[in-house]
Formats: structure tokens, C-alpha cells, sequence
């Protein structure tokens, strides 16, 4: 049917846009809520597919489809990378240290917590 190519190549176009709409419709107030919430979300997701992925509920197409594709576009470490050195440059120093220890933080909890889910739910 599809490639694995093909499932990772839909996934992210999907994943991306997902994360252009959610940029958009956040409004700008000089910290990066729409790129933290992406990630922290994307975090909780993954963890989720992950153990899904790990106990057979889903297929390796569909990890591959959801976690390699979706939330791997939909999800920015380069972003997050790039917003936090702009705080820094601005001299935000306070948003910018809490921008990466909020994304430091919750995004592992986040991905256990998704992961523990999974496994009770799965």
C-alpha cells in the first residue's frame, strides 16, 4: 500500500501544519506559549504512540505514520532553540530560563505520562 516513506512523508505535512495553524492562532505576548505547548503536547503524544507502538496496538506503519511523521513535524526543537536565544538576546533572561525549564521538565513528564497511560490503556 503506502511506503514508509509515503506514511512519515503525509504524517509530517499533516504535523506541520497542525503546528503552523496553532503558531497562528496563538496570539504574540513575547513568550513562545505555541511552541511549548507543541512540544509539551507532542511530548505527552509520543509517549503514548510509544507505548502503543510497544505493545502492538499500532502497526510500525502507523508509528511511523504518528510518531516518525505527525508529531515529528509537529513537534520544534529548533524553534525552541531558536525562540530561547532570542529571549536571551532581548535580555529576558527570566522568560527564557523558564521557557527551558518548563520544555525541560514537562515535556519528559509529559512523555512518561503518556507512556503510563499507554500501557494501561493498551
Amino acid at each position: 500500500m503506502f511506503s514508509n516513506w509515503m506514511l512519515v512523508a503525509v504524517g509530517g505535512a499533516v504535523g506541520a501544519l497542525l503546528r503552523f495553524s496553532i503558531s497562528e492562532a496563538t496570539p504574540d505576548t513575547g513568550f513562545p506559549w505555541a511552541t511549548l505547548s507543541v512540544n509539551l503536547v507532542g511530548s505527552l503524544l509520543l509517549g503514548l504512540v510509544t507505548a502503543a507502538t510497544l505493545t502492538s496496538a499500532l502497526s510500525e506503519s502507523q508509528a511511523l505514520l504518528l510518531g516518525v511523521g505527525l508529531l515529528g513535524a509537529f513537534t520544534t526543537m529548533s524553534t525552541f532553540s531558536v525562540e530561547t536565544i532570542t529571549m536571551v538576546e532581548a535580555g529576558h533572561w527570566g522568560r527564557a530560563g523558564a521557557y527551558v525549564l518548563a520544555s525541560a521538565i514537562l515535556g519528559p513528564v509529559l512523555a512518561l505520562a503518556g507512556w503510563k497511560s499507554g500501557q494501561a490503556i493498551f
